[in-house]
């Protein structure tokens, strides 16, 4: 796997599902449904800050507490301020990525959970999988969110975005 290329395309998709989302009305996007997180604001909002939390562990930074964080999903942002914030995000997501020197060295990282804290051991590449399959994951359930709106919607898999086509010789 090659992590930038990998994100690049996550980015890629994103401005598509961007795209998509811009035209909405506010109600719309703010929109309750009963699967995801609820709207397409809170499910937007939960993608972006929790790739800011992958990144806070991958560089090893003390992660400050929930309240503190970019953005709470139980109160998303407007989706002006939320792209904005992500494309910024993503810069920064693509430089802390470009700065990995050993995909397999071990993390560890204590986390409070309902039974008390533990300490999570994961790799930057562990991690980088997370960040990549969890954005995939809630993409699905915010593309689903978008068809209940009645958006029209076309395929980004990596390989219809990424791979390279040419005409064949009849």
């Amino acid at each position: 796997m090659q992590p930038l290329k990998t994100y690049d395309y996550l980015v890629l998709a994103r401005r598509r599902l961007f795209d998509w989302v811009r035209p909405l009305s506010r109600e719309q996007y703010t929109r309750d449904f009963s699967v995801a997180l609820g709207s397409l604001a809170r499910t937007l909002t939960h993608i972006m800050t929790s790739e800011w939390y992958y990144m806070q562990r991958l560089q090893e930074n003390e992660v400050p507490p929930d309240d503190q964080w970019p953005f709470q999903y139980e109160d998303p942002p407007p989706f002006a301020v939320l792209e904005a914030a992500w494309t910024e995000e993503a810069g920064r997501t693509r430089a802390a990525l470009a700065a990995v020197r050993d995909w397999s060295t071990e993390i560890a990282y204590r986390v409070d959970v309902d039974d008390g804290p533990v300490i999570v051991t994961a790799s930057p590449a562990d991690i980088f999988t997370q960040l990549v399959l969890h954005e995939v994951h809630h993409r699905a359930q915010a593309m689903v969110l978008l068809r209940q709106l009645g958006v029209t919607l076309e395929g980004i898999d990596y390989n219809t975005m990424l791979y390279k086509r040419r005409p064949a010789s009849p």
